[in-house]
């Protein structure tokens, strides 16, 4: 697939402003030279662009009114302690109070295991530790970049391939599509909107639970082998509340404290709300898919090799559960967490997050029996009948956080503990 960003041919680059703790210069000096060698970035570093004799702080506020992006390296230095990152975060804060809702202006990193200032809670962040997430961390921080220079319509040079992850196999950096420009291509990843998907590709995986697993249910044997015929591509994360709150608009958001819980899976969602969801979605990016792709929930076949793989292992990283890696009960978070919390160390052999807990995901599926039948009804979506949830939530144990753990509910059922998130693929009907 070529390079559906250029380098801009007027020169203009995306500027984007460092706010750090004095002690954390040499991370924040690395961050700096990486954003750099881009070329398509112009990140502001004090010790960089300040020189003798000028006025600190009227430097540093004009180098923020002028930016487009602040990147926030949050570390026990920068939060316990007063100075200078105590100014700046309170005028960065400040100028986002006047920017559009939903625009990546301030994008949080964290450098050590530090609490979250209350009022950064509401953005996404993503950790920059341990040493060896440092790559995955930053190719992460590359894709909310280029989305915000696509916005600003400053052209961008293709990132440089992530590095390979404990959880994840290497991805291709995400292809993001344009107003009325679809993928020439099967990318590993596309960005349509501000979702992130990554894609499942076609051929066969083991469904269903083996007579050895000894927690499995009845419902979910025999295990047998399914060939999805297509590549498909499912959405990286849960629908978060911020996602749900553009297409609700002035109506009543299901969460009543959303706007301090955005980056979270929104939740209070019926399987009837999830298909309005994917309506709205669909006419919103109609002219960006592939004339054989619409954005749906996907079918119970789809979730599950999208949070296993091929091979049938118990959970999206392997055999043994582990608590570190998933929000169920064992955590004791008693609530949803923001999405991204348990990546990559609990991702799918695909790059899927937060396939096992936090929240159950709706399916486009009946409950029907087993072994697996496309063809056989359960997709109909006018039919009567009882829709699949995957993956466990936070109020479960781990037990039915299991990829193939099979639950269901009626179509009109909601509660804090159900989400949903969308597939690209071809319609099942």
């Amino acid at each position: 697939m070529g390079e559906i960003f250029m380098a801009d041919t007027n020169g203009r680059k995306l500027k984007v402003f460092l706010c750090h703790a004095a002690q954390d210069k040499p991370v924040v000096r690395a961050l700096y030279a990486r954003l750099l060698a881009e070329g398509w970035i112009d990140p502001w570093l004090d010790e960089e662009k300040l020189y003798p004799g000028q006025d600190w702080d009227m430097e540093i506020e004009k180098a923020v009114e002028e930016t487009h992006t602040v990147i926030v390296c949050l570390s026990n230095n920068a939060v316990t302690k007063e100075g200078y990152i105590q100014r700046e975060l309170r005028l960065v804060l400040n100028m986002a109070d006047y920017k559009p809702e939903g625009t990546l202006f301030i994008i949080p990193i964290r450098v050590d295991e530090c609490p979250l200032p209350r009022r950064l809670k509401m953005w996404h962040y993503v950790d920059f530790y341990p040493a060896e997430r440092g790559d995955w961390a930053y190719e992460r921080l590359l894709v909310s970049l280029h989305t915000r220079a696509e916005k600003l319509g400053i052209g961008t040079t293709k990132p440089a391939a992530p590095a390979q992850t404990q959880a994840a196999r290497p991805l291709n950096p995400p292809v993001v599509l344009h107003q009325k420009e679809k993928p020439a291509a099967s990318p590993d990843r596309l960005m349509i909107g501000e979702m992130e998907f990554c894609r499942i590709p076609a051929g066969t995986f083991l469904m269903g639970s083996a007579d050895s697993d000894k927690q499995a249910f009845k419902n979910e044997k025999p295990q047998h082998t399914l060939d999805i015929p297509y590549d498909y591509w499912m959405a990286r994360f849960p629908v978060t509340n911020a996602q749900y709150a553009a297409y609700l608009g002035d109506k009543q958001h299901p969460v009543k404290d959303w706007a301090q819980k955005r980056d979270h899976p929104v939740t209070h969602v019926s399987w009837e709300d999830a298909m309005r969801y994917c309506r709205w979605l669909n006419e919103q990016f109609q002219e960006q898919l592939p004339a054989d792709l619409l954005l749906r929930l996907p079918s119970e076949a789809e979730w599950e090799k999208a949070a296993h793989g091929a091979d049938g292992r118990l959970y999206p990283w392997g055999n043994q559960f582990d608590p570190h890696k998933c929000n169920t009960r064992e955590g004791g978070k008693n609530g949803t967490t923001p999405v991204g919390a348990y990546s990559p160390q609990g991702d799918s052999p695909y790059g899927c997050a937060e396939m096992s807990g936090n929240v159950w995901e709706w399916t486009h599926s009946l409950r029907k029996p087993y072994p697996y039948q496309p063809r056989d009804g359960r997709e109909d979506e006018q039919a009567a009948g009882r829709r699949v949830l995957r993956g466990g939530s936070f109020l479960y144990y781990a037990r039915v956080a299991r990829c193939a753990y099979r639950d269901d509910g009626p179509f009109d059922l909601f509660g804090d503990y159900n989400g949903f998130r969308v597939v690209a693929s071809v319609s099942l009907l």
